[in-house]
């Protein structure tokens, strides 16, 4: 039997209802899930939205099937109060030659020295004129200084190791669903996070962005930068500095052109996309600022996506997973309507 949602009577947010189950997804607000007392059509508020049930007859007592409650349809019914916007200062914008453009959100919650730098670097237009110089098929696409030659700007300096940070103080909103590599995972803000043994972290998903180095002890300036594309590589979390999010271009560098040479890096020189430039978003003109959403983590929103997308019910899903990973459930982002 298909979920169905409504308005929470209270006007507190959704309420999901589930043929014969009654489930409470562990979230700050709640959501419900509670078996239906009846076919009679709720007919207003999220109902419309989620479920999309209309009455055939005015004042009618029977209302059509309802339509299977999917991810997509409780992201299109989230009120617009669930959406947060992301700081343009916490977005770094790289546009690359033939028109592309990546966009980045900053996580300087945790690695507040390196994205120091980062933003540095971009404001001293450190990184125009460079490339993306590796693909390696499933795994990241590397972009920086291909000969190394190109000189820092002062006060560029090595970081400390940032690769973990006291959990203390981090507002998680936890995942109810076990991690193969951490005692607890969850989200903080556009970022899946894992935590345990009081320390918090990144966690190396799809479109997660880190701080390329050298073996150890060097822990990167981040003057070399990659993000995560293929299988999530969560044996590098705690290895090394990750610094943000890939919110929109993935679809530009992942289809670039895999490396011939060594750990996928280009055997020539002419096979590197050029960079044309990297800003802050809040430096470029008004008009060229890109700005986006995130679905907020402690939303009732939320936590309706992710218990139906660990639970699917739609046409196509003979068993429902019942569980979802860190990495398939990143909070949602979109550019502002």
């Amino acid at each position: 039997m298909p979920l169905a949602a409504r308005s929470s009577p209270s006007g507190g947010g959704l309420q999901l209802r589930f043929a014969g189950s009654t489930l409470r997804a562990e979230h700050p607000s709640p959501v419900r899930l509670r078996r239906p007392t009846s076919p009679r059509c709720a007919g207003r508020g999220i109902l419309h939205a989620l479920a999309s049930l209309a009455c055939l007859l005015p004042a009618a007592s029977v209302c059509a099937a309802p339509t299977p409650v999917t991810p997509t349809t409780v992201l299109a019914a989230a009120p617009a109060a669930d959406w947060k916007a992301i700081d343009p200062n916490d977005l770094l914008v790289i546009d690359l030659a033939g028109g592309g453009r990546v966009v980045i959100a900053l996580a300087d919650a945790f690695a507040p020295a390196h994205i120091a730098n980062i933003r540095a670097l971009a404001r001293a237009h450190w990184y125009d004129g460079l490339a993306i110089e590796r693909v390696q098929d499933d795994y990241v696409v590397q972009w920086g200084d291909p000969d190394g030659k190109k000189p820092l700007p002062p006060g560029i300096a090595p970081p400390p190791a940032e690769y973990e940070r006291p959990a203390a103080g981090l507002a998680l909103t936890p995942l109810p669903y076990p991690d193969t590599y951490a005692e607890h995972v969850g989200f903080m803000g556009a970022f899946p996070v894992g935590e345990g043994g009081g320390e918090a972290w990144l966690t190396h998903c799809y479109g997660i962005v880190g701080v390329g180095r050298d073996v150890n002890p060097d822990v990167g300036t981040g003057a070399e930068l990659y993000a995560v594309i293929g299988q999530p590589p969560r044996g590098l979390d705690r290895n090394i500095a990750v610094v943000g999010r890939v919110l929109a271009g993935m679809d530009v560098i992942a289809a670039l052109p895999r490396g011939t040479a060594d750990l996928g890096f280009y055997a020539e020189a002419s096979q590197r996309t050029p960079i044309l430039r990297v800003r802050i978003a809040a430096d470029l003109p008004l008009p060229e600022q890109p700005r986006f959403q995130v679905l907020d983590v402690t939303s009732a929103g939320f936590a309706a996506w992710v218990h139906v997308k660990a639970n699917r019910q739609d046409a196509f899903f003979l068993r429902p997973a019942g569980a979802l990973d860190v990495c398939n459930a990143m909070p949602p982002v979109r550019r502002t309507p």
